[in-house]
Parts: C-alpha cells; sequence; structure tokens
C-alpha cells in the first residue's frame, strides 16, 4: 500500500488527543517553616469549582514550555521552565480524549503577587492542602495522582 494511504488510514482510524499542561504550583514558604503546605487555585467561569493553572498546548510547544506559559497568562506569576519539575507520572489521560502534561513548581506565596484578567480566570487564590475548596472534577483527578486532595491516591 502507498506511504500516503497508510498514512490517511492511520489518522482515520488513530485515537485523537487534545494535549494540555497543568502546573501545581506550591507555597515555597511553606517548604521553609512559614504555615501550611499550600497550593494555587484558580476559579474560573466555565469551571464546576476550583482548578489548577492549565491550558492547551501550541502546535510543536513542549510541555514544560506550555506549563510555564499557561502559569503566567492565567495567575501572572513567572516560573521559568528549568524551575519545574515533571510529575510522576507525567500525562494523565482524561475520558474525554485530553492527555494533561503535569508539572510541579514552587514559589513564595507572602512575595508573589498574583494577577489576573478577570474574564479566562476570575480570581486566584492559595488554600492549604487539607482544606482545599470544592474542586472541579478534573482538579480533583490530577491532584489525587499525587496523593493531593479528597481523592488522593
Amino acid at each position: 500500500m502507498p506511504l500516503p494511504v497508510r498514512r490517511m488510514l492511520a489518522r482515520m482510524v488513530a485515537p485523537k488527543y487534545l494535549v494540555g499542561a497543568v502546573t501545581i504550583l506550591r507555597d515555597s514558604d511553606a517548604a521553609e517553616g512559614d504555615g501550611p503546605d499550600r497550593l494555587l487555585l484558580l476559579r474560573q467561569p466555565h469551571r464546576g469549582g476550583w482548578g489548577l493553572p492549565a491550558g492547551l498546548l501550541k502546535k510543536r510547544e513542549q510541555p514544560i514550555v506550555g506549563a510555564a506559559r499557561e502559569l503566567f497568562e492565567e495567575t501572572g506569576v513567572r516560573v521559568h521552565p528549568d524551575d519545574m519539575t515533571a510529575g510522576s507520572p507525567n500525562a494523565i489521560v482524561h475520558v474525554v480524549g485530553v492527555v494533561d502534561t503535569v508539572f510541579f513548581a514552587s514559589v513564595p506565596a507572602s512575595t508573589t503577587p498574583l494577577v489576573v484578567d478577570g474574564a479566562e480566570v476570575l480570581e486566584a487564590a492559595w488554600f492549604p492542602v487539607d482544606d482545599l475548596p470544592r474542586l472541579s472534577a478534573n482538579t480533583a483527578l490530577v491532584l489525587g495522582h499525587y496523593g493531593i486532595g479528597p481523592d488522593a491516591r
């Protein structure tokens, strides 16, 4: 079978996924003993609960670069990709055809201003890990994979 025909057939039967990047941002002040372990969460108009900074990757964008970009776009927090760590597992497949690549980072919450645009993100806030607000279903799933939140495994 000619190569163009094989490619066309493969594209027709292969599952298609959207690939996103998620950042689990922790408060580094807590690591130094200054308060409880906290996570940065976002309240967005299209979600049914609080979520993590996340978004779809641009064409040919490296996942870690996309995670840093989305974090900055949604919160105003700039973290260099070299200062992010890939989660293990790094990719989580959702039943709706989305694959999330997950990265961890930390910044001092006490000195890091949060800037949201009010359209895509209504509010950003730090929450203690042992007292999280109502989470969106995907956020609870993602955090649960890493032993965080109500769905911790």
